[in-house]
């Protein structure tokens, strides 16, 4: 299972970051990610609306691969999954996460920023990891030269990633997918805009497979 969700992130390309302020935005805003041709979400455990928005996308779209983010406790990881969540994301490397998610056989991307942090992963088996705030540490470069003694190791780059330095990271041979959430803004999501989400979705699709070749 962990295998096939990193292969489907890989495919996918761009992962969209959510932020939920309210259950009743999680159908239409994953309709519109589905329709724009990318049918993955990574919603954030920030908000009190996360765990029944990931039930709502998971048992109303089973086509969309549906994950949680910024998970700070195990607890998180059990809410997440018994919600529908397919896969964990943490913004840093917290051992105790990623033991409790390999141990359940839970796919696990955990932030990591240092060659420290790289080390502890790779020790555990992981082959994807998470490179969150993506632009604050350096970018595309940093993820190259991090890249180079930890051979076979992919990253996800979040923070900061847009449509204007989308190349940059898909130009890395490391980069498996990118992270990102400017086609859905959380001002775009409160205004019930979701017809524009979906132009956004559409578009960042185009761009990454454009990009990718």
């Amino acid at each position: 299972m962990i295998l096939e969700i990193e292969k489907k992130i890989e495919e996918l390309g761009i992962v969209p970051v959510v932020v939920l302020q309210d259950v009743k935005d999680a159908k239409p805003l994953a309709q519109a990610l589905c329709k724009g041709g990318l049918p993955c979400a990574e919603v954030t455990f920030r908000t009190a609306a996360a765990k029944e928005g990931i039930r709502i996308m998971a048992e109303e779209f089973p086509e969309m691969l549906v994950g949680a983010g910024t998970v700070l406790t195990t607890e998180q990881v059990d809410g997440a999954v018994l919600a529908g969540a397919k896969f964990i994301v943490s913004p840093g490397f917290d051992p105790e996460i990623v033991d409790y998610c390999l141990e359940k056989k839970i796919p696990v991307f955990p932030g990591c920023i240092t060659p420290s942090e790289i080390a502890q992963a790779v020790k555990r088996g992981l082959r994807v990891v998470k490179f969150f705030p993506a632009e604050q540490f350096g970018g595309a470069a940093t993820i190259k030269a991090l890249s180079a003694p930890y051979v076979g190791l992919k990253f996800m780059p979040t923070g900061g990633v847009g449509t204007a330095n989308l190349k940059d990271y898909f130009g890395c041979k490391a980069v498996t997918a990118c992270g990102g959430s400017w086609m859905v803004k959380g001002d775009l999501v409160a205004a019930g805009r979701f017809d524009e989400i979906e132009r956004l979705t559409a578009e960042a699709v185009k761009l990454a497979a454009e990009i990718r070749g």
